[in-house]
């Protein structure tokens, strides 16, 4: 009797079992599709306020978006860590592998976290159906499906180890280093910008000028000018000039003389170069010795011309109110190399300025700038002096262009129409006139 009930239970379970069909295999399965479900959205998809994610996706899709404007990445962001990155796709995991520097880690899980971004799509369709071969042929059992989503085989090791957060902040800070030289925030050459410290008396024959910010640069070189001054003119007659072009960030040094061959402008550079070998000097380890501008008032300017032929660290030259007797000067300034030279409708170098520009050997880029309508005392117009004093804006444009790259300015120089083409002389009465070579 109790055989036969036996049979009777078992024959009508079997029964139930066929006819319930997917409803019954979806019921059994249902909590533990929901689970891996849950998971697997929690841990693959960046952005999230998982553990695994935390601050370190915030940080990434944060970099990503500013790594679009490379130009604009700022001291120190966290957008310098994704610099150079072209492959990476802005705010996914797999941002975070490159940083990560982790590839064993990533091994030793079923797939990189670029794989599990990559499939999401299908491994969601596959964690939503309950049937045992919906995704291929292994079963959706837990031990095929967990290694996939587990967020200690894959998501864990992309983004939240120790090694990979301090791989990428070092990055970031060694990335995050501004370029090129120092310059002071502000665009207006007109103006002073920052407060300088002002030396009389020094330079390597005690009888110069030097002139610097009174906060120097952390991050970033200096990049430096020397100035020469006109014949039988002390230094200290061009004070504004000198003040100016320190507050623009140039570190300047003020010659005693000008004998117009270049002695004293390489004298004054070797002992700045060792103004910054120094440990007791305040300019120790601050210089740019390659990043070097030179520029003057009449034999001054013949200093500067001789400096940027002769000297392997001058970068550029800018002439106020000179130029080459015999138009022999521009012609021997190499091509990588540049020089402008500066005159006044009515002074007396005039006819220097144009030999030396038009010379038809000068190969360099070259620039001859005239100051003109100036006021009608003295000589008459904007004459030999206008260059160091109320042309002296053009002095420190173009530093700022040449030695501090902001190439923006050349708009300002070369071309039909610009600042310094034919605009205003901005604070003063009269106009710009400019023309240019080589560029």
């Amino acid at each position: 009797m109790k055989s036969k009930l036996l049979k009777t239970v078992v024959l009508a379970s079997s029964l139930v079992f066929l006819n319930c069909g997917d409803d019954a295999v979806t019921s059994a399965m249902g909590d533990y599709s929901n689970t891996i479900s849950s998971s697997s959205a929690e841990e693959v998809q960046p952005g999230t306020s998982s553990d695994s994610q935390g601050t370190a996706g915030t940080e990434i899709s944060s970099s990503s978006a500013v790594q679009q404007n490379n130009d604009a990445i700022l001291p120190g962001s966290s957008a310098s860590v994704e610099a150079g990155s072209s492959a990476t796709v802005p705010g996914s995991s797999a941002d975070v592998g490159p940083q990560a520097g982790s590839s064993s880690a990533v091994a030793s899980g079923a797939e990189s976290s670029a794989d599990v971004a990559a499939s999401s799509s299908s491994d969601d369709k596959c964690l939503a159906s309950s049937l045992p071969n919906a995704c291929g042929d292994a079963p959706a059992s837990s031990s095929a499906t967990a290694p996939a989503v587990s967020s200690s085989s894959v998501s864990a090791p992309a983004v939240s180890s120790s090694s990979s957060e301090k791989k990428v902040e070092s990055s970031s800070s060694e990335a995050a280093k501004p370029k090129g030289i120092f310059l002071a925030e502000g665009k207006e050459e007109e103006k002073d910008l920052m407060r300088v410290v002002y030396k009389t008396n020094t330079g390597w024959d005690g009888a110069g000028i030097l002139a610097y910010p009174e906060q120097l640069s952390k991050d970033q070189k200096h990049g430096i000018v020397v100035w020469g001054p006109g014949g039988g003119t002390a230094p200290s007659a061009y004070e504004g000039m000198i003040r100016r072009l320190a507050s623009h960030g140039f570190v300047v040094i003020a010659l005693k003389e000008s004998p117009g061959n270049a002695s004293q402008a390489i004298n004054a550079l070797d002992w700045m170069d060792r103004q910054n070998k120094d440990r007791n000097s305040p300019l120790y380890d601050k210089l740019d010795m390659n990043v070097v501008g030179c520029s003057g008032h009449s034999m001054g300017g013949l200093e500067s011309e001789q400096a940027v032929i002769k000297d392997k660290r001058v970068l550029t030259a800018f002439l106020n109110n000179s130029g080459d007797w015999g138009g022999a000067g521009a012609k021997n300034v190499a091509t990588d190399r540049s020089i402008a030279i500066l005159f006044g409708e009515v002074g007396m170098e005039k006819d220097n300025a144009k030999n030396d520009y038009n010379n038809r050997d000068v190969k360099a880029p070259a620039c001859l700038i005239e100051m003109t309508g100036g006021p009608r005392n003295g000589e008459g117009g904007y004459g030999h002096g206008s260059g160091s004093w109320d042309g002296m804006a053009a002095t420190v444009a173009w530093m700022r262009w040449h030695l501090g790259g902001e190439d923006f300015r050349k708009a300002d120089f070369v071309g039909n129409s610009g600042k310094y083409i034919d605009g205003n002389i901005i604070g003063k009465q009269g106009k710009w006139k400019t023309q240019c070579k080589n560029f």
